[in-house]
This record gives C-alpha cells, sequence and structure tokens, in this order.
C-alpha cells in the first residue's frame, strides 16, 4: 500500500514540458487543468508547495525561439522576460479558485548559508499557514549554476525544497509516466518499474538521455532528486503530467508513475 492518500505536505515539481509546448509557448489547456487539479488538493486540506520550471522555456516561445538558447547572458535575460509570464499566469489562474499564491526565488548561495536558508524555511512555514501556495524557482536572471548545470536544475531544486520545508512527499510532473528498466522511445517492451526501495547502480544505469529541447532535465537529473529525497525520509513520486486528473488517482492510493520509497 502506497500510503500517498496520507501524505499531506506535498512539493509538487512541474517541468517544462509539462508546462509548455514544444514551440516554448504555453499550453493552455493542460495548465489550467492542473491549476484546478491543484486548487482542489489545497482546498481538501493538503500543504501544496510548488516548483515550476519553465522561466527559460516561456522566454523562448515569446521571443519566437525554437529551442533556450546557449549564451549565459542570453538564458538570464530570456529567464527575466519568462519569468514575469509565469507569475502572471499563475496568479491569473489560482485566483480563478480564489487561492492565493507567493512567489520564492532561490539561488545556490541562499541555499548554502545556514541565516539565508532558515529565512528561506520560515518563509514557506509562513506562507502555508496563511493558506498560501509557495511557488519556488531558481533565481535564473542572476544565478548561473542551474543554467551552466553546477548545480543541477529544478528536479534537484524540488527535492532540496521538499527537505527544507520538511514536506511528506516530493512528486515530479514531466513528459514520462514512470522509471523503465530500458528506454520506452527505443525498446517498445520497456517495462515501468511501480516502486523502487532503493536506489542502486542498477537503478541509476536505468537513467539517462536528455530531457526536452526547452528543459533541462531528463531522468539521471530525477534520480538525482531521489537520491536527495529519499535520504531526507521523503518519498518520492515520478509520473506524467499531461492528465491532471491522474493526481485524484494518485491521492487515492492507486498505482500512479513511479514511487521511490524513503530511506
Amino acid at each position: 500500500m502506497r500510503n500517498i492518500s496520507e501524505k499531506k505536505r506535498i512539493v509538487i515539481k512541474l517541468g517544462t514540458s509539462t508546462l509548455a509546448h514544444k514551440t516554448g509557448k504555453l499550453n493552455i489547456r493542460r495548465m489550467t487543468n492542473l491549476v484546478r487539479v491543484i486548487s482542489d488538493l489545497h482546498n481538501s486540506g493538503r500543504e501544496i508547495i510548488m516548483v515550476s520550471s519553465g522561466a527559460v522555456g516561456l522566454g523562448s516561445g515569446k521571443l519566437g525561439l525554437s529551442e533556450k538558447p546557449k549564451d549565459t547572458k542570453m538564458k538570464q535575460a530570456v529567464a527575466a522576460i519568462g519569468q514575469c509570464e509565469l507569475m502572471h499566469v499563475y496568479d491569473d489562474m489560482f485566483a480563478k479558485y480564489s487561492v492565493t499564491v507567493g512567489q520564492i526565488l532561490l539561488t545556490k548561495t541562499i541555499i548554502n548559508n545556514p541565516s539565508h536558508c532558515e529565512n528561506f524555511m520560515n518563509t514557506i512555514s509562513t506562507l502555508v499557514k496563511m493558506d498560501v501556495i509557495p511557488i519556488v524557482n531558481e533565481n535564473d536572471t542572476i544565478a548561473i549554476d542551474e543554467l551552466e548545470l553546477e548545480i543541477g536544475e529544478n528536479d534537484s531544486l524540488s527535492a532540496l525544497v521538499a527537505e527544507l520545508s520538511n514536506a511528506d512527499l516530493l512528486l515530479i510532473l514531466s513528459d514520462i509516466d514512470s522509471l523503465y528498466d530500458d528506454d520506452p522511445r527505443t525498446n517498445p517492451n520497456a517495462k515501468p518499474i511501480p516502486v523502487v526501495e532503493k536506489i542502486t547502480p542498477e537503478i541509476e544505469a536505468m537513467a539517462g538521455g536528455a530531457g526536452s529541447k526547452l528543459g533541462t532535465g531528463g531522468m539521471s537529473t530525477k534520480i538525482t532528486a531521489a537520491k536527495i529525497a529519499t535520504n531526507a525520509g521523503i518519498d518520492m513520486i515520478i509520473m506524467n503530467g499531461k492528465d491532471p486528473e491522474k493526481l485524484y488517482d494518485l491521492f487515492e492510493d492507486k498505482e500512479i508513475g513511479t514511487l521511490f520509497k524513503a530511506r
């Protein structure tokens, strides 16, 4: 039994591939459904914290770029455009369900500084007590760690946020259904793995490959996130974000995606 229905504080990480079309422009229908379902889960008494990708992807789409730029300065400029649009959309969509959201931008410096980290934890705690959904992202406009992949990306960031906020569950929504024993894009007989009790070298070997052109993640980054979360005593689930209604099934303890069990 997964007992996901018993989880109260949930960190939900939304990947660029979930939020945007391949063009980089917003997937309005999917995002509308995501906001509706997340608002409903929030109204049911769960404490939701979101970690949202999409700033660089949406900025690229707004500028008509076919893929995210490779130059750091351009990435930062594109992120500034995309972050503005992303939060405007979130604020507008959640307001339709009388849900208030707040933005928190992090850098590696904040996470590594004990006093700054405590401030972050206090802000998260206060927002949650105020019935607000915090939306966290890396501050791409000034931090190059994520953009140049020193620290990782928002998969790893979401695991750190889950740890710092004392979450019960980390839920990563992406364009993949679960962890497979082989690459399902090349092997039609690849089998999904419903539960990972422990991250072994064999499990790590199953991960690999890049994410979408507009994102930075792949399965390997999700395994890294799973290590951080499970070592902190937090269950983590990877599932496909293309059908937000599946979140209801997940919180009714149905077998969705891959569950990485906390150590």
